[in-house]
């Protein structure tokens, strides 16, 4: 009978303690603070298994902060395009090129200028983040607002803590309201991600710049938001009058047309029109800089392109990342089927459909998505890929060089690099035997006098030739090649190789 006596008076003290703690904490409300602050941090480091979070933290660069990838987010995708993912790639099972595989054409070379978003965060001691606690409110808190991941993509990439934040950064920018609490319990990458997804989503906020900044407390709770606007908010009721009326001038022109292909082929000129590209450029990140001023950089190609297609009711996604240079292009849905679009590249003297709905295979040897961005739909669509080849711009000179097509070749068949181009020239080689005459289709102009190049200096000899003498037990060839140049710059090669 002791052991029942010792357990009684144990379970009596230890209620006892608890009382007593509760009396404390209702005199001393720190105490309670305090508690808090510490049991949250522990949870934030991972110290307890009791939370479940079924949709980790999505990092810049598309990896995960636990290594898992996000099934559960929402990318308004169907058919084949949701899935495992695949290696270097997002849940949306694209597939990223490596950095070193991409490679800039000459012609459109330097014209880039995203800025990815720029984060500023502080590091306080708790005494400051509760007076910052006290002095701010949440602002508009953005509750009751909900954003369809068919039109914004990047809000379906976010776990349910997350989204409050994207909700509240919306709501906030919308009023123009500079710094507040948050409302949700927030990691520095958790804020990263719902104001990189807020940027990406809502060209409409042009007003609102891709930075911010924020204060963290030791234990890690965030304390304070402040985001950052440009001058358009000093008379935001005439910037916003200027930037309808511009959007307007296209729309009014795009919206009785037949399918949603046309309208994008509509819009797409209708801004290489308007627009010069100019990395000077005042507020070059913004839709604004190019409806209403006319003059960008890709950002602003971007968000304008995307502005409009959403006015139309198309699906138009900001797409960021890699291009030589830090770039920004468009992924956008027609049919089902989703296509890359990049209207910066295509703004050239004349003026191009190179990179108007192209697959990402086609885009792999010149744009590697980043950011989040790679979690967004893979683009394997080829229903209205090459559509707009033979149309001929008013404003441009008619052509009479030979398509791709007329030569015999199609997309697939273009090399972008030397290596590939070696390659090439020893398959074919191999398959026609002594003498040797075969045809290639080059990317541009200067692979064309990459490759001539080669012959000149005999470098050539080392990358392919010398393993074709061998092979054919040959002591030399003579090499002739003829180029023509062809429609959108590509170069048909000619070779006539004897072998002796």
């Amino acid at each position: 009978m002791k052991w029942i006596k010792r357990l009684f008076y144990s379970i009596l003290a230890l209620l006892s303690l608890v009382s007593i703690f509760i009396i404390l904490c209702a005199f001393w409300p720190e105490l309670a603070d305090k508690t808090s602050d510490f049991l949250y941090s522990h949870l934030e480091n991972g110290e307890s298994v009791h939370t479940e979070k079924t949709e980790p933290d999505i990092l810049p660069g598309g990896e995960k902060e636990t290594g898992e990838t996000d099934d559960s987010a929402e990318l308004g995708r169907s058919g084949d395009n949701s899935g495992e993912p695949e290696p270097g790639g997002g849940s949306s099972g694209y597939i990223a090129p490596e950095r070193e595989e991409i490679h800039t054409p000459e012609e459109v070379a330097g014209r880039n200028g995203y800025i990815p978003v720029q984060e500023n965060t502080e590091e306080i001691d708790e005494k400051e983040a509760e007076e910052l606690q006290k002095k701010y409110t949440y602002g508009e808190t953005g509750e009751g607002l909900d954003f369809d991941t068919e039109f914004y993509p990047y809000y379906g990439m976010l776990s349910e803590r997350e989204r409050a934040i994207y909700r509240q950064l919306y709501a906030n920018a919308g009023a123009v309201n500079r710094i507040f609490n948050p409302v949700e319990p927030v990691t520095q990458g958790e804020l990263k991600n719902a104001f990189m997804a807020v940027v990406n989503d809502h060209p409409e906020l042009f007003w609102l710049d891709s930075a911010y900044e924020a204060k963290f407390a030791r234990s890690g709770g965030c304390a304070e938001i402040s985001l950052q606007f440009n001058d358009l908010v000093d008379n935001l009721d005439s910037a916003k009058e200027a930037f309808n009326g511009a959007a307007e001038e296209i729309l009014a022109g795009a919206r009785n047309l037949g399918s949603d292909y046309e309208k994008e082929l509509y819009v797409h000129n209708a801004l290489l029109d308007r627009i010069e590209y100019d990395l000077q450029a005042p507020l070059n990140q913004s839709a604004y800089s190019a409806l209403v001023n006319g003059k960008t950089v890709c950002a602003g190609y971007a968000r304008s392109f995307q502005y409009l297609m959403t006015q139309l009711e198309t699906p138009c996604y900001y797409c960021t990342g890699y291009a030589g240079e830090n770039h920004a292009w468009n992924i956008i849905r027609l049919d089902g089927e989703y296509y890359n679009a990049d209207a910066t590249w295509d703004d050239t003297e004349p003026n191009t459909y190179r990179y108007f709905n192209k697959t990402d295979q086609e885009f792999s040897p010149t744009h590697k998505r980043e950011e989040l961005s790679v979690y967004l739909p893979p683009c394997n669509g080829t229903r209205y890929g090459g559509l707009e080849a033979e149309e001929i711009r008013e404003d441009a000179p008619a052509d009479e060089r030979r398509s791709m097509e007329d030569a015999g070749f199609s997309e697939e068949d273009v090399i972008f690099r030397m290596e590939e181009y070696y390659e090439d020239c020893y398959d074919k080689i191999m398959a026609a035997g002594n003498p040797a005459e075969f045809e290639n289709v080059v990317d541009s102009e200067e692979l064309w006098l990459r490759c001539y190049q080669a012959y000149e200096d005999e470098s050539y000899s080392a990358e392919y030739m010398n393993r074709v003498l061998e092979e054919l037990q040959a002591g030399g060839c003579e090499v002739d090649i003829e180029a023509e140049s062809l429609r959108d710059g590509r170069v048909l090669l000619h070779h006539r190789i004897r072998f002796f």
